[in-house]
């Protein structure tokens, strides 16, 4: 199974106005990243939205609707998360989870 190329499509059409984005094809998905540090993918796993976020941020984005632990190594990942294909149906639910990886992972140390 590949990854979603219309989520995809989507995600790089909400990344288009934000600086130091760039595509790269990782673990048989496609990833997002911010100057250099993976910010959000889409997964080849289960089709979801892969998400990064503060870890300190994390339990609340767990809370919400549609998200689940980003276990894509075989166990959760601190500060990452799926977004199942419901959660971002909407334009406006991933650009608000996209703004929020965007808004961490562009703080972060360039690589």
């Amino acid at each position: 199974m590949g990854y979603d190329h219309v989520l995809a499509e989507r995600m790089r059409d909400a990344f288009a106005d934000y600086a130091g984005i760039a595509e790269k094809e990782m673990f048989g998905g496609l990833s997002f990243l911010c100057n250099g540090k993976m910010c959000c993918g889409v997964s080849s796993k289960n089709r979801n939205m892969v998400v990064r976020l503060a870890p300190k941020d994390e339990a609340a984005a767990l809370a919400r609707p549609h998200t689940q632990p980003c276990d894509f190594t075989g166990r959760p990942m601190r500060g990452w998360i799926y977004v199942a294909p419901a959660g971002v149906a909407g334009d406006a639910a991933l650009r608000g989870w996209i703004a929020e990886a965007y808004a961490y992972v562009s703080k972060l140390p360039k690589k």
